[in-house]
């Protein structure tokens, strides 16, 4: 089994992410405003809570675009109002020749878009069904993977189709990559880029669209009414989270990098393979000796480790999760819910799971 998870970014360089977060609050927050929970309501002139759209330009300057705006409805939210933002029911969308992720398949659904297949693996193939299609109203590319073997190149992608039509909107599904990797889609060509707060250790339920100003200025008028807005105690939740974020990613991308090496010579004998996907989110795969995974998960359980994610990777996860694979990782081979497991560190470190995953083996084993 091949996979090409996305590259981390370093530890050092996740400090820098947030020292320049940082940097940037205190050009647009007074001190005594960041020691606040913000303000409520509907201001006028401005028609949402001051502090919601001082964090808003603070997060459009540190992912250097024209706009961002937070939006309820966390990352399938933020995209929902992507899709509005330029296409209208039995529009085309060209996207990757792969399970579309569920909630955003759903809404396609609703919305009444077309999807447009084509493997984003081939340059050539994504020229021609563009050419063939020339009624396609805009892009979607998810940055994670959709399927085990996917290992298409975001920005080349980006290119690629703004090459056949430089005006067409490409949108970003950048949940599981913000914040990890160097490049997020806007940043690398994309119009916008969405992802949820909630997976960066922000409050429940919400998102962020960051990109060109026109699409932005529209996803603002079907966001009028009082009750939609992002408050500003929220915003400011937000962008707390959003300060924490990228160290403890990396740090928790360097625990699983320890975890393949240590895996793979040998610590667990009866540990088969290890190994790395984004399935969505980055993970450890763990592929047994026996066909005892399922029960290796009922006694990881028992021993501290979280059976199933809240927001995957939100605020309240921290111990480690050992978890069934992945539905899509299901289809291509079933085989695996008997043999293969996946594994968040979150916030532990390796010889915690190296401890739970011995015992629960054993365990399993007897």
């Amino acid at each position: 089994m091949e996979t090409a998870p996305l590259k981390s970014i370093s530890l050092e360089e996740a400090q820098v992410r947030q020292f320049t977060l940082v940097d940037i609050i205190t050009k647009h927050f007074r001190g005594d405003e960041i020691l606040s929970l913000g303000d409520l309501g509907v201001v006028k002139g401005l028609n949402k809570p001051k502090y919601t759209k001082k964090v808003e330009e603070v997060l459009a300057e540190f992912f250097g675009v024209e706009r961002a705006k937070l939006v309820r409805g966390a990352g399938t939210g933020a995209l929902r109002f992507g899709f509005m933002s330029f296409l209208k029911p039995n529009d085309k969308l060209l996207v990757h020749d792969a399970p579309i992720y569920p909630t955003s398949k759903t809404t396609l659904e609703f919305m009444g878009v077309v999807p447009v297949y084509a493997d984003f693996h081939n340059v050539e193939v994504i020229k021609r069904i563009m050419k063939e299609n020339p009624d396609i109203r805009g892009a979607l590319i998810q940055h994670t993977r959709q399927k085990i073997d996917d290992h298409y190149d975001l920005a080349e992608t980006i290119s690629v189709i703004k090459s056949v039509n430089d005006s067409l909107p490409i949108m970003t599904d950048d949940n599981y990559a913000a914040m990890k990797v160097e490049l997020i889609g806007v940043q690398a060509g994309a119009d916008l880029s969405t992802f949820s707060l909630f997976k960066l250790l922000g409050p429940e339920g919400i998102g962020l669209i960051l990109g060109r100003r026109e699409l932005i200025e529209r996803i603002e008028k079907y966001n009028y009414s009082g009750g939609s807005q992002v408050q500003g105690c929220e915003a400011l939740e937000a962008l707390r989270g959003l300060i924490y974020a990228p160290v403890m990613l990396a740090i928790q991308a360097n625990v699983n990098e320890q975890l393949v090496e240590r895996l793979n010579n040998g610590e667990v004998a009866a540990v088969k393979k290890a190994f790395l996907a984004n399935a969505q989110s980055k993970v450890l795969l763990v592929e047994l000796a026996e066909p005892i995974a399922e029960k290796v998960l009922e006694h990881a359980l028992e021993l501290g480790a979280a059976p199933n994610p809240v927001g995957a990777e939100s605020k309240y996860e921290f111990v480690p999760m050992f978890y069934r694979v992945s539905g899509t990782f299901l289809a291509a081979d079933p085989g695996l819910q008997k043999t293969m497991i996946r594994i968040n560190p979150l916030r532990s470190g390796a010889d915690t799971i190296i401890r739970i995953l011995s015992s629960a083996i054993a365990q399993a084993k007897r």
